[in-house]
């Protein structure tokens, strides 16, 4: 890879946060975004479009018991029950107003789900990072924006970011129609079952003129379907392509 197209990656210093709910709105059928707020924002960093955070969502009662990060990795009080955690990107973070938005796939089962779907204002939630963040260069001529609706914060986050002269193809599969979200940029939708597919259409579509960067973010499995078809079938430099494993199956 060139130094034009260099990657770089930043470690920013870990935090444990203490936040509370301050809006809840449904953008689609599935999907939620939470609005929270609090003092422990202060400082809060997130570098690039598909940074992580980790939730801790309250146990049963209400409690929130979080963990202390040291050497060996977070370390939870003894004889409580550990909040449980999930990965979820930080869809919008404005230090001025103090506010931090995440994104919520509703699908009725697991932590995250059904607190989201029960979440209201002054509900708490504990926040931890993002621990780095891996900054994609700005300088290829073309992005192409590869996921499903897990993937959609990240996008969606992405497009707000890059200078509305960057070009960009954007391809995304929902469960439905209804799901459609507006984004700064046309995105093509995919509904399972339609032809021609997310997949197939990543296999057939032109490459774009230019050195482009290929951002998949879907289930696991298929993200390394997807990156080994880019990259060993289609030809596409591996150090131009991120496909990550957003859940697994």
């Amino acid at each position: 890879m060139s130094e034009r197209h260099a990657i770089v990656r930043v470690r920013h210093t870990l935090k444990m946060r203490r936040l509370t709910v301050s809006h809840v709105r449904r953008i689609a059928p599935h999907m939620l975004r939470v609005t929270l707020t609090g003092a422990d924002l202060e400082g809060f960093v997130s570098a690039a479009p598909d940074d992580h955070v980790k939730l801790f969502f309250p146990v049963e009662g209400g409690a929130l018991n979080l963990p202390v990060f040291g050497p060996e990795g977070p370390v939870y009080p003894e004889g409580v029950e550990p909040s449980p955690s999930r990965d979820y990107t930080p869809r919008r973070y404005d230090a001025a107003l103090g506010e931090l938005d995440i994104d919520f796939v509703v699908h009725g089962e697991g932590p995250a789900s059904t607190w989201a779907e029960n979440a209201k204002v002054g509900d708490m939630l504990g926040v931890g990072g993002p621990r780095g963040s891996m900054i994609v260069p700005g300088d290829y001529d073309h992005y192409v924006l590869v996921g499903d609706a897990t993937a959609l914060p990240a996008i969606g986050r992405w497009l707000e970011e890059m200078p509305a002269e960057t070009k960009a193809t954007v391809l995304v599969e929902i469960a439905s129609d209804a799901e459609r979200q507006v984004l700064k940029r046309d995105v093509r939708w995919f509904v399972p079952g339609a032809s021609p597919s997310l997949d197939e259409t990543v296999a057939s579509m032109p490459i774009p003129a230019g050195d482009t960067f290929w951002w998949v973010a879907v289930e696991s499995k298929r993200a390394r379907t997807l990156r080994s078809l880019l990259v060993e079938q289609r030809g596409v430099d591996k150090d131009w392509v991120k496909a990550t494993g957003y859940w697994q199956a």
